[in-house]
C-alpha cells in the first residue's frame, strides 16, 4: 500500500500596509507543521519586494506574475487558512478562487460581521488559533 501524501495548506492573510506585522504567519506555519502538514507560505517567496521604502511600489514589478505566483501556489495545496484580521484585497481573492478551485477555506477572523463574500467562500470560519487547530486536526 502507498505511503499517504501530506496535505499542503496555502497560509493567506493581508501583508500590504501590515508589512512589519506578519508574524501571525509562524504561528500558523508551526501549527500546521506540528500537525503533520506541508505548508506554503508566499511571504516566505515575496517578503524582500514589500521590504521597499517607496511608495506604490507594487505598481512598479509585474502584477500579473505577482498574482499568477499566488494562484499557481494554491492550485498546488489542498487548504487554504486566510487570516483576517482586517478586510484584505489579496487574501479575499484568494479565498475565492481557492473556493472556485474546490479547495477547503478556513478562516481566522475575529471580525464580527464579514462580509458575505468571505462567508459563503468559506468551509469554515473560525475566531482564533486555538480554533483553528481544532479544525485542522479534523482534517490530517
Amino acid at each position: 500500500m502507498g505511503e499517504t501524501m501530506k496535505k499542503t495548506v496555502f497560509i493567506s492573510g493581508p501583508i500590504q500596509g501590515m508589512e512589519n506585522m506578519q508574524d501571525y504567519r509562524n504561528v500558523i506555519g508551526q501549527l500546521c507543521l506540528s500537525l503533520g502538514y506541508n505548508i506554503i507560505d508566499p511571504w516566505q517567496r515575496e517578503k524582500n519586494l514589500y521590504n521597499r521604502d517607496e511608495p506604490c511600489w507594487w505598481m512598479k514589478v509585474p502584477a500579473h506574475e505577482f498574482v499568477k505566483r499566488d494562484l499557481e501556489d494554491i492550485d498546488r495545496s489542498s487548504m487554504v487558512v486566510a487570516y483576517l484580521p482586517r478586510l484584505s484585497a489579496g487574501t479575499c481573492m484568494e479565498i475565492f478562487y481557492a473556493k472556485q478551485k474546490g479547495k477547503h477555506v478556513v478562516v481566522v477572523s475575529d471580525i464580527d460581521c464579514l462580509s458575505p463574500w468571505i462567508t459563503v467562500h468559506a468551509d469554515k470560519i473560525v475566531k482564533n488559533f486555538k480554533e483553528l487547530e481544532e479544525e485542522l486536526e479534523k482534517h490530517v
